[in-house]
């Protein structure tokens, strides 16, 4: 990600993500529940062959918005963990923001886990509208998708749906936009 920080008397930025990965989709705001990341990217093969194209998420977030658009961990159905604040189609991917509902007990865990770094994958639940085989590739280009929820999981099909990071004291920094992304994590004093 582009995104960076800057703490309290810096006078430079510093990489949000210390491996220094760009395609880490996900961060955590310390303490609050509410987390970042991509859910999916674009153009890029999972572990089962299939690449989701730009626009692929279009219909269905104009049908269902981020309000119907399900928290799940590990795809169960039973275990919803919180809800989706924004879910955007950007350049890059699916980008998302939610916040794990800590008044369940799942919701507490999860928001410990993904502090500590011990969980830190996201997956997205689907149907597929409309596909097209590459024989070429041997894998299938998702052109458009019926989105019905997304997971925290332990371990996401797409490699790049991973943690990127966690901030250790939310009140450092306030929530701006940044270099092209949704949302950032600047502090301007």
């Amino acid at each position: 990600m582009n995104q960076r920080l800057l703490w309290r008397g810096a006078k430079t930025l510093a990489p949000i993500n210390p491996r220094g990965d760009p395609t880490s989709p996900l961060e955590v705001y310390s303490g609050t529940g509410v987390f970042v990341g991509y859910a999916s990217l674009f153009n890029m093969r999972d572990q089962t062959g299939d690449v989701v194209m730009p626009g692929a998420f279009t219909k269905s977030l104009k049908k269902r918005g981020p309000e119907n658009i399900r928290m799940l961990f590990q795809h169960d159905p039973a275990e919803p963990v919180g809800t989706w604040i924004d879910i955007i189609e950007t350049p890059k991917g699916l980008y998302v923001r939610g916040r794990l509902d800590t008044n369940v007990q799942r919701g507490r865990e999860l928001k410990s886990l993904l502090e500590c770094g011990a969980i830190d994958g996201l997956s997205i639940g689907f149907k597929t509208v409309r596909a097209a085989q590459d024989r070429i590739n041997k894998s299938r280009k998702l052109q458009e998708i019926d989105l019905w929820e997304i997971s925290l999981v332990t371990f996401p099909m797409l490699d790049g749906a991973r943690v990127s990071g966690t901030q250790a004291m939310i009140n450092k920094f306030i929530p701006i936009q940044m270099q092209g992304e949704p949302h950032g994590l600047y502090n301007p004093t």
